[in-house]
């Protein structure tokens, strides 16, 4: 039973991930192991769950069907443990966790939550770092990341949790004052600002969905923090591209507008992760799906 119930978990993973390799980061083991339970799961339920080529992994209709299913499965067993430890866990677990995070999505949407999250857990050392530069958990010696962008490094425990989407957005002032950019070879002549990347000091390039990336050239308004960018905006200093984790809600109440909406680009992910190191203490895992949870429910605007 606990060999079929963790052949499900993969399968769900698998179903929720782009091929076998994404999959196998999110669950910190091997893409052979992956591959071998899915092999496993079709000769026992005697059917193909997946078609696979070289680069994506497509789920057969039987797969589909078979993943709602398993979904629920899932969720009891993991509801019946859940309700013995929110019973006793809170003040049996104990220890430190520390977690990185980038420093204004950190602050605006993790620390309410982290917070109430002490209280509940009170002998749980919440040690938060807040930080925009690319950490490395081990190194660093974090317990949890939290990352926005792309994820590759198979030396860690990766679940992609949510997604981020762009808007290139202009104070109302502003488009009134410049007209609306109907291509992006508009924005060239109109006033834009630059985003410096704390990793690499360089501005982060804008990219769009059917035009190559563009590195900002004369920026009418440069700087390494993404409120004081947002800030220029609203003030009419010239249009940027931002995550709607930041500018949702100045879209819809009308102090941004969003312009080139066909050109938005592909989503970026929000990833939490941990090293590989051997067994997960209780506290790490608690945390872990804690703030997986979390980020997985927001809406952001």
């Amino acid at each position: 039973m606990q060999n079929q119930l963790e052949m499900l978990r993969i399968f769900k993973a698998v179903a929720e991930s782009a091929n076998f390799k994404e999959a196998s980061i999110r669950l910190g083991i091997s893409p052979q192991s992956v591959t071998r339970a899915i092999k496993e799961l079709e000769e026992r339920v005697g059917e193909p769950l997946f078609y696979r080529s070289t680069r994506n992994t497509t789920i057969t209709e039987f797969g589909k069907q078979m993943a709602l299913k398993s979904e629920g499965v899932i969720e009891q067993v993991d509801a019946l443990f859940q309700l013995n430890q929110h019973t006793h866990a809170p003040k049996a677990i104990e220890g430190s966790v520390k977690i990185t995070m980038p420093s204004t999505f950190g602050r605006q949407y993790l620390l309410p939550a982290l917070t109430a999250f002490a209280k509940e857990y009170p002998n749980i050392q919440l040690d938060l770092r807040f930080s925009d530069l690319i950490d490395n958990v081990v190194a660093d010696q974090m317990d949890i990341g939290v990352r926005i962008g792309f994820f590759s490094n198979n030396r860690n425990v990766a679940r992609r949790v949510n997604e981020i989407k762009f808007h290139i957005v202009g104070a109302p002032a502003l488009i009134e004052k410049t007209g609306i950019p109907n291509q992006v070879n508009d924005l060239c002549g109109m006033p834009y600002t630059g985003l410096i990347d704390q990793n690499t000091g360089r501005m982060w390039p804008w990219s769009f969905a059917n035009e190559p990336d563009c590195f900002p050239s004369a920026p009418a308004f440069i700087t390494d923090d993404i409120e004081a960018e947002l800030a220029a905006v609203l003030a009419g200093v010239g249009y940027s591209q931002l995550p709607d984790a930041i500018c949702k809600k100045y879209i819809q109440n009308g102090q941004l507008v969003s312009v080139l909406a066909d050109q938005a680009p592909a989503p970026w992910g929000i990833y939490v992760y941990r090293p590989q190191r051997g067994p997960v203490a209780e506290r790490v895992r608690v945390v872990f799906d804690y703030l997986a949870k979390t980020l997985s429910e927001i809406k952001f605007g």
